[in-house]
């Protein structure tokens, strides 16, 4: 199957004025025809244990933690890059939200690509439902600032981002694609991978889509209030579909009768 063209993006800096913005003339590139379908399967590995069944059974906290970074239940993977965030270049690292905020990660495969703006600008148009849950959300890509800079200069209806509440970071190196397993190391791109990570820097969620499949904003949102409220309510769990306001679980083989009792 031929390659498919899509647009990325050079930089030019006006040396005239230091502090004006970037000017970024589009050029063309050659996007992997694997893109518009699924990653084709490489070498598997054996699963690992997360636990064993007599340790399961003696632990009282319902917490797991994975033996391997960066599953959930471990602490997530440190990271500083480059960013685009109000049309300018900035910094972000990520343990700099440690105790501040919960953080939603997001890896995208390309930018000037299709259902990548539909993820992006969706959550960018929710960005005020995470604030609310004191939480930040960052976007990762393999490309460049300077294309994600024009990225977001170019229109919506032309298949832009237009301007975006929460930093795009760059991951050029593709270090943290690497860290947080989610690259394809022979196509240099991320799959879709979603993490969500507390307060205390722990990853306590994460989806892998292949690359043809966009997430959706709705289940992100709710599996972070059901996150912040067994945290906050540590002897109840949330069941399948739990929104706020309806009725948690104890995880009790007594106790949980009263919920099943009422469904």
């Amino acid at each position: 199957m031929a390659a498919c063209t899509a647009t990325a993006s050079t930089a030019v800096l006006l040396p005239s004025n230091p502090n004006s913005k970037a000017y970024i003339s589009p050029k063309s590139i050659s996007v992997p025809s694997s893109f518009f379908g699924l990653r084709n399967p490489l070498v598997s590995h054996a699963p690992t244990s997360l636990t064993s069944r007599s340790s399961y059974n003696t632990r009282r906290s319902f917490a797991v933690r994975a033996s391997e970074l960066p599953l959930v239940g471990n602490q997530a993977p440190d990271f500083e890059a480059e960013a685009v965030f109000d049309q300018e270049f900035i910094n972000v690292k990520l343990s700099e939200y440690i105790g501040k905020k919960y953080v939603i990660l997001f890896f995208y495969p390309l930018d000037f690509t299709f259902v990548c703006p539909t993820e992006i600008t969706a959550f960018s148009d929710r960005y005020e439902e995470f604030q609310k849950l004191n939480t930040e959300i960052l976007g990762v890509s393999t490309d460049s600032v300077f294309s994600h800079l024009a990225w977001v200069q170019t229109d919506r209806k032309s298949g832009g981002l237009g301007d975006l509440k929460y930093p795009l970071v760059s991951d050029i190196t593709k270090s943290i694609s690497k860290l947080y397993d989610v690259l394809i190391p022979d196509q240099g791109i991320a799959l879709r991978g979603l993490f969500i990570i507390d307060k205390e820097g722990v990853i306590q969620h994460s989806t892998i889509n292949n690359l043809a499949i966009g997430r959706s904003v709705d289940e992100t949102l709710r599996t972070l209030q059901a996150l912040q409220y067994v945290q906050e309510n540590p002897d109840e769990v949330c069941p399948a579909g739990w929104k706020p306001g309806e009725k948690s679980m104890k995880p009790d083989p007594k106790l949980s009768k009263e919920y099943f009792a009422a469904i």
